[in-house]
Order: structure tokens, then sequence, then C-alpha cells
């Protein structure tokens, strides 16, 4: 069984005139062949926590939300593990108007460019079972339902592989924390210019490119 864990980080707005509207949109696939080598990586983040800090957090770890000293303790814990990660980045100014109007299907389309290059380049079996867990970002069942039957229906047609499709909540997946902080570390380095938390993990990195230059 192999797993790829995805996390974004930015957002879809393109409203420039908007402060808070980020110039970049990071997707990001970590993959690992056992969970649970990483879901105690959040474990013992949350048993290092101070005793008046657990009492205050809200339960699930977040890239933002943590301290600096937290940040690098979980990603030097990450770089120990056997895993890859692999990232697309899109600089906002420059995709077509047409999917700026749609958003999900943009989402849905980069998303699958990221799957095509993890099965060109064999990064994991495709003769054995793969389950991509996605972080849930939308409550419209359709597109959820839109978003699994798509990537399943071009990952078979394409690539005549097995892959079941999960979205999931932070809250309920341990890995997908650790994959928020990888995707906020890379989204950190291309939108604020800061590689301090980039360059911990940076040599599990397989592919890093662009999309709509």
């Amino acid at each position: 069984m192999s797993y790829i864990f995805l996390d974004e980080s930015g957002d879809l707005g393109f409203d420039f005139t908007k402060k808070k509207t980020s110039q970049f949109f990071v997707f990001t696939f970590l993959f690992v062949k056992s969970k649970r080598p990483i879901e105690k990586i959040v474990t013992n983040i949350f048993n290092s926590l101070p005793q008046k800090v657990k009492r205050i957090h809200p339960g699930v770890l977040h890239a933002v939300k943590e301290t600096p000293q937290t940040r690098k303790k979980l990603l030097s814990m990450l770089v120990a593990k056997d895993v890859s990660i692999i990232s697309i980045y899109l600089n906002k100014r420059k995709v077509y108007t047409k999917l700026q109007d749609e958003k999900h299907v943009l989402y849905n389309y980069v998303t699958n460019i990221l799957l095509d290059r993890v099965f060109t380049k064999k990064l994991i079996p495709l003769d054995k079972p793969i389950t991509l867990v996605a972080s849930k970002r939308e409550t419209n069942k359709f597109l959820n339902l839109n978003f699994r039957n798509y990537l399943e229906s071009q990952a078979g047609n394409i690539h005549n592989a097995k892959i079941k499709i999960l979205i999931e909540p932070p809250n309920q997946e341990k890995c997908l924390q650790v994959t928020d902080f990888v995707s906020w570390a890379l989204f950190r380095k291309l939108e604020h210019n800061d590689s301090i938390y980039y360059e911990i993990f940076k040599s599990k990195i397989v592919e890093e490119s662009r999309l709509f230059h």
C-alpha cells in the first residue's frame, strides 16, 4: 500500500487589490509507505507541548498557528522518515482567466497534473493499491464527488492505476497535519522569500515545479 497526502497553501482569490490575496498557490504531495511513523510525529509533538499550551490548544497542529520551535521540530522529525515530497505552484497572475473563474476546475486540473507526474516518474508502484488522502476544503458534496471521480478515472484510463481517493479533515487524519507544515513552508519560501523551514526538508523533495509561466 502507498499513501499520498495532499494539502495546499495560499488562496485561490484573484483580486490582487486585496492585501490578503496571495501571489502564489502551492499544491503539495507527501508520499509514505506507512502512515504510522508519520502519525507518531504528531503524537510526539503534542506530548512535548507544555501543559499550559495543551490546555488551550485546539488539538490539531496547523503550521501557521504553531511556534517556530514546534515547526522546526516537526519538520526535523519528518526528514528522518521514509517520505518523498513533490510540489507544484501557481503564479496566480499567470493563470488563465477562464480557470480563474472556475476554481474547482483549476484545483482538480492541477491535482491531476501532480498525480500524472507521480505515475510517469514511477514514484510509487503502480501494481499495488494507492490511496490519496486530500485535506477537506469543500463542503459541497457534488464538488467532492467530482474531484474523486475525475482523479480516479484519469489515473485508471491513462495509467491503468488503481487509486482510492479520500477527502478527510485534518483532525481525523494526522498525516494531513504534517503535510500542512510542508506545504506551508514551501509557500513561505515563495510568498515571503523565507527558506528557513524549507531548508530543513528540501532533501526529501523529488520535484518542485511551476505551472503557468
